[in-house]
């Protein structure tokens, strides 16, 4: 079925507890931010609302809770490249460090450690954001040549269910670009677009294997989610009812947001912990086929972009990848 160890997947998320406690911490601060904002903007609205009719109003409230929402949403945008170099890279480091055995810190000095991890290995926040939205569109890409691979085989009926197959595993991208990263970790890359050069060859040449733990993962994901999403209506209904006037369709968003929370804080660093499992095995003594490179590079202009800047990082550094 699949080829990750669910028990040692809650192990390591068990030693990196001070990491998932941070994590916690930050996902559930973003969606308390984005509950107060919006109820910040409802009640401003309920008080101009004053000023006009109930039709007004009831307007007033709802368009007081929306700015407020897209408020947070903007701050957050700007906000994403510091989420994504200090907690998910760091989360990512001591697990990897914790896949090839090596000892990592307790407590607040296991997240300092993680710190220091990625910032060897990618020296700016920006530097580690670009790598990783280049390694997405490769991704997809990569996606899109299994499809096509696949419909050379004479089965009736195959493309069709590639077709959903694909949309699917679109969907799991985001599992896996994490690991690609947790790749120049563990290899103590100096170039890092080299790392993920090496990194996305080696998963396309093993794609059979990637994209079927990726797809159970992409299920037990977004199921849980779904659980906590249904769970979280009756508080956040709550939520909603405590608000100035009716916002109607807040239980439901607040509801979203709570098994975003969820998902983004336990879920998914569980997740990526049994991906990183199933990279590293099936990776581990192989080299880039050079087959699957020009197979990459032809079906996408980011994965070009991602030699080219790893040819500049070598030249500005002086050092090979």
């Amino acid at each position: 079925m699949w080829d990750f160890s669910l028990g040692r997947s809650l192990g390591l998320m068990g030693r990196t507890l001070p990491f998932v406690i941070f994590r916690i911490a930050v996902y559930f601060g973003i969606a308390v931010a984005y509950v107060l904002a919006t109820g910040a903007g409802a009640g401003i609205g309920w008080g101009i609302g004053a000023f006009g009719d109930e039709e007004f109003r009831l307007s007033s409230i709802f368009w007081g809770g929306a700015i407020g929402f897209g408020l947070t949403a903007g701050a957050l945008y700007f906000l994403r490249e510091y989420i994504l170099y200090i907690v998910k890279a760091g989360h990512i480091a001591v697990l990897t460090e914790l896949i090839d055995g090596k000892p990592i810190p307790d407590g607040r000095g296991q997240i300092e450690y993680a710190a220091g991890v990625v910032k060897a290995r990618f020296a700016e926040a920006n530097v580690l954001f670009a790598v990783d939205q280049l390694v997405k569109g490769v991704l997809a890409a990569i996606v899109g040549l299994a499809q096509g691979l696949a419909t050379l085989l004479p089965i009736p009926g195959l493309q069709q269910a590639m077709g959903l197959l694909r949309a699917f595993l679109r969907i799991s991208v985001g599992l896996i670009d994490e690991v690609i990263l947790a790749f120049a970790i563990r290899t103590q890359a100096t170039n890092p677009w080299a790392s993920a050069q090496t990194a996305l060859v080696l998963y396309g040449q093993n794609y059979k294997v990637m994209l079927k733990n990726a797809a159970w993962l992409t299920l037990f994901t977004y199921g849980l989610a779904f659980i906590v999403f249904l769970v979280m209506l009756a508080p956040a209904a709550l939520v909603v009812y405590l608000l100035p006037g009716a916002w109607s369709a807040g239980g439901f968003v607040f509801a979203l947001l709570f098994a975003w929370a969820v998902k983004a804080a336990l879920i998914e660093p569980f997740a990526i912990a049994c991906m990183m499992q199933v990279y590293f095995k099936t990776v581990e003594g192989q080299t880039p086929d050079p087959e699957w490179d020009a197979r990459i590079s032809s079906a996408s202009r980011k994965f070009e972009q991602i030699k080219d800047r790893a040819t500049e990082w070598m030249r500005s550094s002086g050092a090979p990848a």
